[in-house]
Parts: C-alpha cells; structure tokens; sequence
C-alpha cells in the first residue's frame, strides 16, 4: 500500500495575484471646469491629470478619494458618484490586474494648493479645452464620458498601460 503525500507534498508552486485599485477625481465646477494638475513625478510627468491615487490597505474608495484630493491640491470635495472603471489585465511580469475608480465630484472651495511633490501646477480647465490638451489616455477617455458632446477624435484604451497605473512604472524599473 502506497503513503498518500502529506499536506507539504501536494502543495503547489504559484505566483501571487492581485488586484491593485486606485482612485481619481475628476472635479467639476458650476461652470463645467475641469480640475487639472500638472503632475512632477513619473508617471504622467508633465502631463495634466485629475487627483488621484492608490487605495491603502484597509482604506474605504471614498476616504482614499477625499485624502488623495487633499494631499495633492488642498481641496474638500463632495463626491457625487462614480462615473466609470478604467481596468487593466495582464500587466507586467506578475500578471497584474489594476481597477482604478473615477468619481464625479464637485469642489467645496476654490483655493487651489499643489502639494508641489506630485504636482506642480492647478487649474480649472473649461471643458471646451480638454480635448486639445496634454492628457493620459485613461483620463482623455473618462472626460469624453463625462463631456461626450465635445470633439475627442478617437479615445482608445491604451494598450500599455506602463504609463497609466499609479505605481506600474516604479514596479517595471525594479
């Protein structure tokens, strides 16, 4: 009679997995404004994005929302719903899978104060302007949800997504 393997013998090699969520705000006045900031640091350097970021361990999507506004421009926002998933599958070389949220918010002040360690710059961009400015793809294609009537040209889904993930290029270059 043969020993059936114990429990150490018939476990399997795998690779960890998992999903990594991040959230982003994209703030619009009364006068259909855009808040946009200039980021400083990789990724999107450069670029003109809305607040945003990861979502901590144990961190409720909307606490993660408020603070990440905070941190980054000085602002308190009313979050009004969630207008869209931006989800990535298969990146990298562990396979990751990235959810990012992105709610429709609107501002409780004006002041704008950029951190100056992520961003540099803030404004309110009219929404007539987006379109013809320097934007990630995965923020060109949630502002084309929000303001479909404008002309976008074509929005495709990045098919890297390197540069769109809050954290995917830091984990790439390690």
């Amino acid at each position: 009679m043969t020993a059936s393997p114990t429990c150490y013998e018939r476990q399997m090699e795998f690779t960890k997995q998992q999903i990594k969520t991040s959230v982003v705000a994209c703030i619009i006045d009364n006068q259909q404004r855009v808040l946009l900031t200039r980021r400083c640091v990789e990724p999107f350097c450069s670029q003109w994005v809305m607040p945003g970021g990861k979502i901590d361990h144990g961190e409720a999507i909307l606490a993660a929302l408020h603070r990440e506004v905070r941190e980054e421009v000085g602002l308190e926002v009313h979050a009004e719903g969630l207008i869209d998933v931006y989800e990535h599958l298969g990146i990298g070389s562990r396979n990751d899978h990235y959810v990012i949220l992105y709610y429709r918010c609107s501002p409780k002040s004006f002041n704008l104060q950029p951190n100056g360690e992520e961003c540099t710059e803030a404004l309110w961009a009219p929404s007539q302007q987006l379109p013809e400015m320097q934007l990630p793809p995965g923020c060109r294609y949630i502002l084309a949800r929000v303001f479909p009537d404008l002309c976008w040209g074509q929005t495709p889904l990045p098919e890297d997504a390197a540069g769109e993930i809050p954290d995917q290029l830091q984990m790439e270059h390690s």
